[in-house]
């Protein structure tokens, strides 16, 4: 199952993840980052993730990411 990390400081509150995730498992933080964003974060329910990337494929800003574990 792949790894999926947000970086804060990429993202600019697009939501396009929130919007693709089949899961619902991604939503916009009550946080912002250094640029004012509230970013995206996961929700409580990250281990349900699938590993299918459309978050990452989706991001605009390169902000999601599947890393090895």
């Amino acid at each position: 199952m792949p790894n999926i990390v947000i970086d804060s400081e990429k993202c600019k509150s697009c939501g396009i993840c929130v919007n693709v995730c089949p899961k619902k498992l991604i939503e916009l933080g009550e946080e912002t980052n250094s640029s004012g964003y509230k970013y995206a974060v996961f929700n409580d329910n990250k281990d349900a993730c699938i590993g299918c990337t459309m978050c990452a494929i989706s991001c605009p800003d390169i902000a999601i990411k599947e890393v090895c574990k």
